[in-house]
């Protein structure tokens, strides 16, 4: 049968399913967005870029992936829908061409103790299954292996219906995990500094009892002078092993003290249900104080820290057993699991050696599996999210991602770059927030947001190539081959921070002097140690002031007036000049409106569809009573002051009427961080990490510590905004500070007096300091990798 030949020349008309290559975006107004219109290329990759709080984050995440997530959500039944998270229209008039949209963003991954790299990925389920049915001995099936399935068996009677007659009959059950019964799975256990209770050569009456509110003259007196367990006026260290038992350990027991029934409870359990059971930093920093007072967190002894029972660590397939395996660095693991040659698991082998072979790609080789999630940096746990995606088979997928560069080494940057490339050319619409001009000079299109930050911002300032972005005349393009040059002249030390025998994680017994009185900044690929050195050997420290990047507790009530401290010299100042109380104005006291409870916004669960958050009707958003607002201080009120930017609030308490010294002060502190454009009544749930830290670094500038320790300040940094904080840096280390910097930015290591490179490598590459000296010794020797990018970078 012959084959149909085509006889017409013409091409034919374009199928209507093609014209939708763009994503559409119209009149978007999500945060400062000023009514945005865009159109995004897909299956292109576009890079978001402008100065901090421009909206971007405004427009990619807010915006279009938001609404692409909803809709997906609307699918599924309401049933299902009722379990996820419930999300709200953006504010936008049209918003067309949307694809699935896979957010792979910053957030940090649950630091519950019981998770992990492993349970994370999904590759510890697949070592579970291998060694279910390879491991020898045979002990049971996968969840013989978890670490969070405890053994348990039990027996009893059933009661039953059959045929008309109900029976009982006798029942038997057993579950073998792979729990440790000792530390329950989470590898360590707590115990308790008695000493840090009480006063053993005290009674009780006398005030033996040192944990806060449980006073003697308290309701818990009350409890211990009438439980009749023991003599409330007898010295402890005479107590007997019951009556001390009693008092520290005893059961939950149902007492009466003077006709009142009350339940009675050993102080250790007490405490650990009302102090331990709660995340440590939200806990008041007096009970924080004694819980890291009195508290001690050791290695278990028992499974020695692998959280696994001793029938799970007892079987192997060959020498390894699942915890051996676990504890491997990633890049040997996926060696050791490539050299087994099993045929009847060769499907799950073959998963799971891709998984482990993803975390090499993108370069996390040096983690293990069993480390805590929770210890991941922000970029870490971005790219941990990422190992899921590559080995995908989907297109036509819009992949969102919040500076994936971050934490990463100059050398590891071009590695994402490539990863970047390859998801787009899959076929995928790849859509990258990012500041750093290595990722956007690979960009297919650029979109610029600007020209300021908050209300300055908000607008597009640029669409097109990045050749067109670098003549564009926009912040960024004015910024986008800027680079830093090499100091003429160091600082002198004053003194050393001694660090003698570090050994944490990968380090492999490092010795080294940190020079005092100067800005030393540490260097090397992901990895390569940098962080154990710091936070293991030098945070913690007296005189030391760390600033991370760790998420501040509080909530969508919490703003930067209420974090730093701001709102109480204002509130007083508000208050003496009008004569009134300084609780009236605050939106969470007296002065809050009674309509909302002082949110400005009132809310309504629609159970599975997204709850609405309507602006309040009787304070239209304000927070505070309409009668509180009649107050003045330099002619604003309250809700006018919160309203406006650091940069204004900073004008408006300088002279005049609303002249504060002390508010003053604080405002200085913020612009000096480069946040000069946050209002000072924006919730903290909205700031990003490197905000978060910068917002940190304004409230750390006024204590007197001597040694800053400064962890990645250049994340979320504009190219303009790092030229501000290398003179922050300078100011803290001229007014007599050291300035100690983990950065990656090769703009911060070429302003710095003094680096320390780690290396040569990642993991158990890594760990060894091969370098020490002056930005230009490193760039005169490039004598390792980080030498090699800097002397590329200044042009040398």
């Amino acid at each position: 049968m012959s084959r149909a030949t085509r006889t017409d020349t013409q091409s034919p008309a374009p199928h209507a399913a093609d014209s939708h290559d763009m994503i559409r975006v119209h009149g978007a107004r999500v945060n400062n967005l000023k009514d945005v219109s865009i159109e995004i290329p897909k299956r292109r990759l576009t890079v978001f870029t402008g100065v901090s709080g421009s909206g971007k984050s405004s427009l990619v995440f807010g915006t279009i992936a938001a609404e692409s997530q909803r809709m997906i959500n609307e699918t599924y039944s309401a049933f299902v829908q009722g379990f996820m998270p419930t999300l709200a229209r953006p504010d936008v008039d049209v918003l067309e061409g949307l694809t699935t949209a896979i957010i792979v963003d910053q957030q940090r991954m649950g630091t519950d103790s019981r998770s992990t790299v492993g349970t994370a990925t999904d590759a510890n389920a697949m070592l579970r299954i291998l060694f279910s049915r390879l491991g020898k001995p045979h002990i049971g099936s996968p969840q013989a292996f978890s670490f969070n399935v405890a053994s348990v068996s039990g027996a009893g009677a059933v009661t039953l219906e059959r045929a008309g007659r109900t029976v009982k009959e006798r029942r038997s059950f057993s579950i073998t995990g792979g729990m440790c019964p000792h530390c329950e799975g989470r590898g360590t256990v707590t115990d308790f500094d008695l000493s840090q209770l009480y006063d053993d050569s005290k009674s009780l009456s006398e005030g033996a009892l040192t944990v806060p509110g449980y006073s003697v003259d308290g309701w818990y007196g009350r409890i211990f002078k009438g439980c009749g367990f023991f003599d409330p006026d007898k010295p402890i260290r005479k107590f007997t092993k019951r009556e001390l038992h009693d008092l520290l350990h005893k059961e939950p027991t149902k007492i009466k003290v003077d006709g009142i029934n009350l339940t009675y409870e050993g102080l250790i359990p007490k405490i650990q249900k009302s102090f331990l059971s709660k995340d440590k930093e939200a806990l008041q920093p007096h009970i924080r104080a004694f819980v890291e007072r009195a508290m001690t967190f050791t290695t278990c002894p028992e499974c020695e820290g692998t959280r696994l029972s001793e029938a799970a660590r007892s079987s192997r397939i060959g020498k390894t057993n699942i915890a051996d395996a676990c504890a491997m660095q990633i890049s040997d693991l996926a060696d050791w699991v490539r050299g087994l040659d099993e045929p009847s698991v060769a499907p799950l082998l073959a998963t799971l050696g891709q998984t482990l072979d993803s975390f090499v790609e993108i370069g996390l080789g040096y983690l293990s599996l069993d480390r805590p999630a929770g210890t991941l940096s922000g970029g870490e746990a971005q790219r941990v999210k990422m190992v899921r995606h590559l080995g995908s088979a989907l297109t036509d997928v819009t992949y969102v991602f919040d500076e994936p560069t971050i934490g990463l080494h100059p050398h590891d940057i071009r590695r994402m770059n490539d990863l970047l490339l390859r998801l787009r050319d899959k076929g995928n619409t790849v859509l990258v927030v990012e500041h750093k001009p290595e990722t956007i000079a690979i960009a297919d299109h650029v979109v610029d947001l600007g020209p300021g930050a908050g209300t300055g911002g908000g607008t597009v300032c640029f669409e097109g190539t990045v050749e067109g972005l670098r003549a564009g005349g926009t912040v960024t393009g004015r910024h986008f081959d800027d680079r830093a040059v090499l100091k003429d002249a160091v600082r002198e030390p004053s003194g050393a921070l001694q660090v003698r025998g570090a050994g944490e994680h990968n380090l492999r017994d490092v010795d080294v002097d940190i020079p005092l009185g100067v800005l030393t900044v540490i260097t090397g690929v992901a990895g390569s140690g940098k962080s154990s050195l710091i936070h293991g050997s030098v945070a913690g420290r007296d005189g030391v002031v760390t600033v991370d990047q760790s998420a501040i507790k509080g909530s969508r009530r919490s703003n930067p007036a209420t974090y730093t401290g701001l709102l109480d010299p204002i509130r007083k100042a508000f208050a003496k000049a009008n004569g009134v109380k300084p609780a009236l104005f605050s939106a969470n006291s007296e002065g809050a409106c009674p309509t909302c409870n002082g949110a400005g916004v009132i809310y309504t669960d629609l159970a599975m569809m997204a709850g609405i958050a309507t602006t309040c009707e009787e304070c239209e958003g304000k927070r505070f009573q309409a009668s509180v607002l009649e107050y003045h201080l330099g002619g604003r009120n309250i809700a006018e002051v919160l309203a406006m930017p650091v940069t204004e609030a900073h004008a408006f308490f300088t002279e005049g009427e609303a002249r504060t010294p002390a508010a003053h002060k604080i405002l200085t502190h913020l612009a000096d961080v480069g946040l000069g454009y946050l209002s000072l009544g924006q919730p903290l749930t909205t700031l990003s990490g490197g905000e978060r830290q910068r917002l940190k670094l304004a409230t750390h500038m006024s204590e007197k510590g001597g040694v800053y320790v400064l962890d990645e300040p250049t994340t979320g940094l504009h190219l303009a905004d790092v030229e501000q904080l290398l003179g922050l840096l300078d100011r803290l280390v001229d007014s007599g500070k050291s300035v100690v910097v983990i950065e990656h930015h090769q703009a911060v290591m070429a302003h710095a007096d003094w680096i320390i490179d780690l290396g040569p490598g990642a993991g158990h590459d890594g760990g060894r300091v091969v370098f020490e000296g002056t930005p230009a010794d490193l760039v005169a020797a490039r004598s390792t990798l980080t030498g090699e990018h800097l002397a590329e970078y200044v042009g040398d």
